[in-house]
C-alpha cells in the first residue's frame, strides 16, 4: 500500500497502518532531525514528538501533497520548536554565497575515522547557524530535496529557501574550510562553479 492509503486506514481506525508508515520513513526522518539538532537525545525527543503529533493529527492531512512532505514538515517544526526554546541568540545576517557547504562535507573515500570526524564537524557547524538557514540546508544540500520540495516542507516561497541556503552556506564555509583540501593535503582553491546536485545522503550520521 502507498503512503496515502496507510494514512487513510489509520484515520479509519486501523491499529497497524501508522506503524508501517513510521517504519517506512523513520530513517530519513531521523536523518533530518539529527542534522537539524546535532544532538542524538534532542533529535530522538523531537522525532518522538513529531510522530505523536502526526499520529494525532492524521485526520488534518488534506491529501494535496505527498505524505512524506507532510511528515517532514512536522519533523522540521518539532526540531525548530526545540531549538527556539533553547536558543539564546540569533545568527548575524550573512552575505550571499553560491558555494555549496555540502561539497566540503562530502564523504571521505578511504578513511572511516576521517568520515566520522567530518560528520561531527558538519553537525557542530550546523548548530552555529540560523535555524531557518539550517533547516533549508539540511533539506536541500544534505537530503537532496529540490528547492520547490523544501519550500513545501518549510511552508515558505522557493525564493526564501534559495536565500536561506545561500546565507547558510556562506556561514558554513569558513567553519568547514579545513576540509577543502586536495588528497595530498595542500589547500584547494575555493569552488568557482556550483557543485553538482548532492546525493540523497552525502553526509551520514550515526
Amino acid at each position: 500500500m502507498d503512503d496515502h492509503e496507510l494514512l487513510r486506514l489509520h484515520v479509519a481506525g486501523n491499529p497497524d497502518s501508522f506503524g508501517y508508515l513510521v517504519k517506512r520513513h523513520r530513517d530519513r526522518m531521523w536523518a533530518v532531525a539529527i542534522r537539524t539538532l546535532g544532538e542524538p537525545e534532542e533529535a530522538a525527543d523531537a522525532l518522538q514528538e513529531a510522530f505523536i503529533s502526526a499520529f494525532r493529527r492524521a485526520d488534518s492531512f488534506r491529501g494535496d501533497a505527498k505524505v512524506t512532505t507532510w511528515l517532514h514538515r512536522i519533523v522540521v517544526n518539532a526540531c525548530l520548536d526545540r531549538i527556539r526554546r533553547r536558543q539564546v541568540r540569533q545568527a548575524d545576517p550573512l552575505p550571499e554565497d553560491e558555494d555549496r557547504a555540502a561539497e566540503l562535507a562530502g564523504p571521505a573515500e578511504d578513511d572511516p575515522a576521517e568520515l566520522r570526524e567530518r560528520r561531527m564537524d558538519v553537525l557542530h557547524a550546523l548548530k552555529q547557524i540560523n535555524t531557518d538557514q539550517r533547516s533549508a540546508l539540511v533539506l536541500v544540500d544534505m537530503e537532496g530535496y529540490s528547492i520547490e520540495e523544501a519550500a513545501a516542507i518549510l511552508g515558505c516561497a522557493p525564493g526564501t529557501v534559495k536565500s536561506r541556503c545561500a546565507r547558510g552556506r556562506a556561514k558554513l564555509l569558513p567553519l568547514l574550510r579545513h576540509w577543502q583540501t586536495t588528497r595530498g593535503g595542500s589547500p584547494a582553491g575555493p569552488a568557482t562553479e556550483p557543485a553538482a546536485a548532492p546525493a540523497k545522503n552525502p553526509v551520514g550520521t550515526e
